[in-house]
């Protein structure tokens, strides 16, 4: 495992490498370094401003974290222009670096905190749709239904904490928290978990998964209803109906 001070001085290496590349305008610290909010598990988060084309830039900096500072792998996440490589470190730290074109170089959120260069003003995202959210909701009660009904127990499975995680999305949205990759669950109130808390699927046997299943659509309502309370009603018949009909 890494220790803090190999994650600091890994994190300043980086640092040092963006001011000595010509190609490079900004750097910037983001996620909890940002914030001042690190801790003993935090893993390393920056931003550079790329001129002149991302690509190699890319290129040189990928090869240099295999070479220099234990690399195995590496996975994209790409937003506009920008693209963000994830790098797993032999020693477990995850090193995520936003490669980003000069005009895309600046904060999207408060975790974004300039070392050096210049940063340009950035549009800002909006908050997240709940609807979206919920049709996502039903669309995994749909497929519960037939796992379930076919006997394919851990699609089932899958499906049900599907659905239950977004209707822990959905309540995310509604006070205010980030609601992609479960970051803001942990900082939810308890009246909004102990509605979804029953549908964490405890065995594979039938008659848990349809328990489960019909704990997570009753939460989709109750969800549901905050957002819309018509289309909530439109809702609720095939909902009740999907998961109600345990044989």
């Amino acid at each position: 495992m890494f220790t803090v001070e190999e994650r600091n001085r890994l994190r300043d290496s980086l640092i040092e490498a963006a001011r000595a590349d010509g190609r490079i305008t900004g750097a910037a610290l983001t996620g909890s370094a940002s914030v001042g909010a690190e801790d003993r598990w935090s893993d390393v988060d920056l931003a550079l401003g790329v001129e002149g084309g991302v690509d190699a830039v890319l290129g040189d900096w990928t090869e240099l974290m295999y070479r220099e500072h234990g690399a195995v792998h590496h996975t994209d996440v790409g937003f506009r222009s920008t693209v963000y490589r994830v790098f797993l470190l032999d020693n477990t730290l995850q090193v995520d670096i936003a490669f980003a074109p000069v005009e895309e170089f600046g904060a999207l959120a408060p975790t974004f905190r300039l070392v050096f260069g210049t940063a340009r003003e950035q549009p800002q995202q909006e908050a997240a749709d709940p609807v979206p959210l919920l049709g996502m909701g039903w669309l995994h009660a749909l497929h519960a239904r037939s796992s379930i009904e076919r006997g394919r127990v851990w699609q089932a499975e899958y499906m049900i904490s599907g659905l239950r995680d977004h209707v822990l999305a959905l309540a995310c949205v509604r006070h205010g928290l980030p609601a992609n990759q479960g970051r803001g669950t942990d900082k939810l109130p308890a009246a909004a978990t102990e509605i979804v808390s029953g549908a964490l699927v405890r065995s594979l046997e039938i008659s848990e998964l349809w328990r489960a299943f019909g704990v997570a659509t009753d939460a989709l309502l109750i969800e549901a209803e905050l957002v819309d309370a018509s289309l909530a009603e439109r809702l609720a018949g095939p909902l009740e109906r999907l998961s109600r009909s345990a044989p």
